[in-house]
């Protein structure tokens, strides 16, 4: 644990993004997943190298540890397949979830989220993605509250009820995640309802992060027009993070923060 913290001091020279993209927030999905196996402590580390902050997932154990990890069981990244929710954490921590990216992550652990939050350098932030049930609520805000983190941490999560509660009893901004569908007939993303910022508002949480694919200047301006903020995810597209950029949104969720941010670069200085 020492060497990624130390690790993670190196991560306090923060580049901005530029141009019309200045204003932006980068977040590296699951840490830089791209390279390295996604919510791993590797992949989060170099998400902090990266200088952007970090998006995981968690789940909790049989017995009450909150670990990070995105499915319900570890069958695709572990070598075998528990059930989070059924295992104890020290069953789960001897499975190898790196190999399944490379021989190179060989012997990555699934991580205890307090050992993630322990990583957090100075003005990075933290989303977590909460995959569970609301009974990891209590034990999540405690052990927020003890990291002596809570203004680096960030909630989010699918199930509008359990992030409402979670934004009652965590004084952290949390936001609701929402996906979009093709029209079946057209093949077009469908646009995102107006009518889900009210929805966020009216539960008491910051925003919402959706899709990207149905952002349209409609929905961005009904969010700004609520004094909510908007994230989105996940974007690997340099064209589609202009695009949102200019249309104003709060953060882009990319497996590729580093790439992406690059891109943007690039393409502000061929504008100017």
């Amino acid at each position: 644990m020492k060497r990624y913290i130390v690790h993670g001091l190196f991560c306090l020279f923060i580049v901005s993004i530029s141009g019309c993209t200045k204003s932006v927030e980068i977040i590296a999905h699951r840490g830089a997943s791209y390279l390295a196996p996604e919510n791993t402590m590797a992949s989060v580390m170099l998400g902090w190298e990266k200088g952007v902050d970090v998006e995981i997932d968690v789940h909790l154990s049989k017995d009450n540890r909150i670990l990070v990890i995105h499915d319900s069981s570890t069958k695709r990244t572990g070598e075998i397949d528990l059930k989070i929710k059924e295992a104890t954490s020290q069953e789960l921590r001897k499975l190898d979830v790196g190999r399944f990216k490379s021989e190179e992550y060989a012997g990555e652990q699934i991580p205890f989220l307090a050992d993630i939050i322990e990583t957090i350098p100075p003005g990075r932030k933290l989303y977590v993605e909460i995959k569970c049930e609301k009974e990891v609520l209590p034990i999540l805000r405690k052990l927020i509250i003890q990291s002596g983190k809570m203004s680096q941490i960030v909630i989010i999560g699918f199930d509008l009820e359990t992030v409402a509660l979670s934004r009652e009893l965590i004084d952290v901004p949390t936001y609701w995640l929402k996906g979009t569908e093709k029209d079946k007939e057209t093949e077009e993303w469908i646009p995102h309802d107006p009518q889900l910022v009210q929805i966020a508002k009216n539960k008491g949480l910051d925003g919402l992060d959706v899709h990207y694919a149905g952002v349209t200047k409609d929905f961005m301006d009904a969010v700004k027009a609520s004094g909510q903020k908007l994230y989105v995810w996940t974007v690997d597209k340099p064209e589609e993070a202009i695009r949102l950029g200019e249309l104003g949104v709060d953060g882009i969720t990319t497996n590729r923060p580093g790439w992406l941010r690059e891109q943007l670069r690039t393409e502000d200085r061929k504008q100017n």
